[in-house]
């Protein structure tokens, strides 16, 4: 029981009002963003707040690692516009809930440990890409509608709203280093929503992006077809659908398990991750997955324990049923105030330190996932771009390095020592180390310092025995691991094998 409510574990160091007030801090930056993400994609509003309220519930509560928020995020819901406008929102939901059941069976597998093929520089891209969305969306809120369209804020509304903002920020970024018994973000929110109602200054309010007040989440079955054509439609938006979320889930738990210096769990978060959106599918949400922003702005208030994320949630509920008249009047320059500085925070400066340290492929990849997360807003796509690119180059630089050592013993027999990784990169310097010709009768090729990983592999050392076959020379391959053995069982008529020293080798999951 501990292991999933450590909340209630009063063994464990936790500080109470940090958590409270970092909670609160969190729901006050998530709700205009759910709002905003939900109108974008044609929904109702409250089914944003729907997912900002189980989404951030449920995976506060059985979550892969403490301190981890999760909401309406827009990188899932820009995958559903499409679905939205060609089917309606009964689809939607369907598309949700899919996506959630996708998500389980990735945890329930342990496929999250594959996270672990995402290379550091397009962690950098994906994070500073976020950062730069971050602080893009932010510009939006320096607009306003005239006559049916969009123009950008003039005259004092601009400096009214120039004006906050900069306070805000000023507050995020100086209160720290006088104290930090109260969460920057927070008191910026509260002062520039007292400064705002004391002085009747007029400016935009979340109550000019929606109205955000409902009642509870009701069930609801989605009111579609159960056909193989309905499937069809929605299976393939609900796999970009988990897989963008599961993507950016996974990424934003490794950052947070740096900046922590702890260690989450990432195929329990796949599964927490999956039953939220099941929920959200059946009770009117619009799903989501781990928020990046949300997650900083946790963090950088000092919350380290699950209880911030409930009382987000909770918060958000509450405000839902109860706290909708007032929470309609805070100014959206104090939550773009705090979400730039998010953005600041979450840009990894770093990577222009060491930008002159850094491999030239490394800097194209952290530019190329930066530059496809910022224009295409597809995170899965990007990291995908990044991790391709990432390993044609590892297996470029890897197939250069195999090298053969090769002696004559004092019986006449030709060792070829085979050091590096032989796969389809390598398959070319490898047939060049042998002289087929000139070698003696008996020749044995060591893969000790080796190991046979592919078919392009297997046709190599099938090639080299047939061209020793054919001079009438025996071949005899040693220190073949299991799995290699198993490949070239066909080839046994003219192999060798010696199974005492052969290695296992295994994969590290969780």
């Amino acid at each position: 029981m501990k292991q999933y409510f450590k909340l209630f574990d009063f063994t464990q160091k936790v500080d109470y009002k940090i958590e409270i007030l970092a909670g609160l801090t969190v729901a006050m930056t998530m709700i205009p963003e759910s709002l905003s993400f939900a109108i974008l994609a044609g929904f109702p509003p409250l089914v944003g707040l729907y997912a900002a309220f189980i989404m951030g519930l449920v995976t506060a509560i059985f979550g892969g690692r403490p301190g981890l928020v999760s909401g309406g995020a827009g990188a899932t819901v820009i995958v559903l516009i499409a679905l939205m406008k060609s089917h309606g929102l009964e689809f939607v939901f369907a598309a949700v809930a899919l996506a959630g059941i996708i998500q389980i069976l990735v945890g329930l597998f342990k496929w999250g440990k594959f996270i672990r093929l995402v290379p550091q520089p397009v962690m950098f891209g994906f994070v500073n890409g976020l950062a730069i969305i971050i602080f893009m969306s932010q510009l939006e809120q320096f607009k306003t509608i005239v006559n049916g369209q969009s123009v950008w804020l003039s005259g004092n509304p601009l400096y009214i709203m120039v004006g906050l903002v900069a306070l805000t920020i000023g507050i995020v970024f100086f209160l720290p280093k006088i104290t930090k018994v109260i969460p920057a973000s927070l008191v910026a929110i509260l002062v520039v929503f007292g400064i705002v109602l004391g002085f009747g200054i007029e400016t935009k309010t979340v109550a000019d992006i929606a109205s955000i007040s409902g009642g509870f989440p009701p069930f609801h079955i989605p009111n579609i077809p159960f056909t193989l054509e309905t499937l069809q439609v929605v299976f393939p938006y609900a796999l970009i659908m988990a897989s963008v979320g599961l993507t950016e889930g996974l990424l934003t738990l490794n950052l947070v398990d740096e900046i922590t210096k702890t260690k989450g769990n990432g195929n329990k978060e796949c599964i927490a991750q999956g039953s939220a959106n099941i929920l959200n599918g059946f009770f009117f949400g619009m799903g989501g997955c781990p928020m990046i922003a949300q997650t900083l702005v946790n963090l950088s208030a000092g919350s380290r324990a699950r209880l911030s994320g409930i009382i987000a949630a909770l918060t958000i509920l509450i405000i839902i049923l109860f706290g909708a008249p007032i929470i309609e009047l805070l100014p959206m320059a104090a939550l773009v105030g705090v979400m730039i500085m998010v953005a600041i925070g979450t840009f990894e400066w770093i990577s222009f330190r060491v930008i002159n340290k850094m491999p030239k492929h490394d800097i194209f990849v952290g530019v190329l996932v930066a530059i496809v997360t910022v224009f295409l807003h597809n995170l899965a796509l990007a990291v995908l771009i990044g991790v391709i690119i990432s390993a044609l180059v590892f297996a470029w630089e890897s197939a250069k390095r195999i090298r053969a050592k090769k002696y004559i013993d004092e019986k006449g027999v030709k060792h070829y020592e085979i050091y590096g990784p032989l796969f389809f990169a390598s398959t070319t310097a490898f047939a060049e180390k042998f002289d087929v010709v000139g070698d003696p009768n008996e020749v044995i090729i060591d893969f000790a310092e080796s190991k046979i990983a592919d078919m392009s592999a297997i046709d190599a050392v099938h090639k080299i025995t047939e061209r020793y076959a054919k001079e009438n020379k025996t071949v005899h391959l040693r220190h073949l691991s299991e799995d290699c053995r198993l490949l070239l069982r066909n080839a046994g008529s003219i192999i060798e094998v010696n199974i005492v020293e052969d290695p296992t080798y295994k994969v590290a999951i969780d």
